[in-house]
């Protein structure tokens, strides 16, 4: 496999391999983003596999070369901690990105690749009942529509947009999904005979919605997932049929489920794990350029793989720092070991 595994992390930064795995390397001195910071977000451009863009606790970083390097973005953002970052898949001018704790949680917005930014009109409170400070974990834009724009916060509500990020609607409370403590948010396009399906996942239930937010049907994780409850992330393949599903039996948690559904979301499957996760599986890393191939990991640093589009996995050789985010780019990034101190 050529290109180039980034694995985010809450204390290594971003660790880096470009020999498929066999050797990790943390980033350098003087990057933007410090060795030893803390990564929320890794996200790779939709049509330029060298750019990759990071959310930190610095704020928002660029990379040109597939991870290799990264320099601060000027931003509104500069020393706050960025959760999340969505790239528009139709127009990749627009960018979108949240913050929160310990920073304030608020989504901002470039129309510009990134150049700019502004902030965006929804106010979140600065704290909450079950996390103290809220922060803004999943950003969506519709890959049919991308007018529309969706943002989860925990907690805090799912909120919509449907003229690019210009004015927002928060829908959880209106449309009768139970919780606003909202983990992840996957928009699927309209398919032959299907129509368009929206995911909101809770931190204990997963919503969907046919009719454009209109009626919402929701299920307890615990009682469609072998009693696993804490729902973590959900993540869907190219050609939208396949997604993949995280859950946990909480976090960090002790036991966790990887879940396949082949059919937009009807029916979910176990994936085989031929290793135990640690904790709860808290991110996933894929890229069209290889639909089969597929990265997930957990809480407490487990990395696994898959290469048949997330039947099956296996765990990697390299224990991990609790890991945030994770993503693979076809660009082999130049990245080169560092100098060693040898007493």
């Amino acid at each position: 496999m050529k290109g180039t595994i980034l694995v985010g992390t809450a204390s290594q930064g971003i660790l880096r391999s470009v020999d498929n795995g066999a050797s990790w390397h943390r980033l350098g001195l003087k990057e933007a983003i410090e060795f030893d910071g803390v990564v929320r977000s890794v996200v790779v451009h939709p049509s330029d596999p060298s750019i990759v863009l990071a959310g930190a606790d610095c704020g928002i970083c660029l990379s040109k070369d597939g991870g290799a390097h990264f320099s601060l973005i000027d931003s509104p953002m500069n020393g706050l901690a960025v959760w999340s970052i969505a790239i528009d898949p139709v127009d990749p001018s627009f960018i979108y990105a949240g913050t929160g704790a310990p920073s304030r949680a608020i989504v901002f917005r470039s129309t510009d690749g990134g150049s700019s930014w502004e902030r965006l009109s929804p106010e979140i409170p600065e704290f909450c009942q079950g996390v103290n400070r809220p922060r803004i974990l999943t950003i969506c834009v519709d890959p049919a529509n991308n007018a529309e724009v969706w943002f989860g916060v925990e907690e805090g509500g799912a909120w919509r947009s449907s003229d690019h990020g210009v004015t927002w609607r928060r829908i959880d409370q209106e449309s009768g999904i139970s919780s606003s403590d909202i983990h992840a948010i996957a928009i699927l396009p309209p398919a032959t005979k299907q129509p368009r399906t929206t995911f909101v996942l809770t931190v204990n239930s997963v919503f969907t919605s046919t009719d454009d937010g209109k009626v919402w049907r929701g299920a307890a994780s615990k009682d469609r997932f072998e009693g696993l409850y804490y729902t973590r992330t959900v993540q869907p393949l190219s050609g939208y049929e396949t997604l993949i599903l995280a859950v946990g039996d909480g976090t960090p948690g002790t036991r966790s489920r990887l879940y396949r559904s082949t059919d937009r979301g009807a029916t979910w499957a176990p994936a085989l794990l031929h290793a135990e996760p640690n904790s709860t599986f808290w991110a996933f890393g894929v890229h069209a350029a290889d639909p089969s191939l597929l990265f997930a990991g957990t809480k407490y640093g487990d990395l696994f793989r898959s290469v048949d589009g997330g039947a099956s996995w296996f765990k990697e050789w390299r224990a991990f720092p609790e890991i945030t985010a994770v993503a693979w780019t076809p660009f082999e990034a130049p990245v080169r070991t560092h100098p060693r101190s040898v007493n």
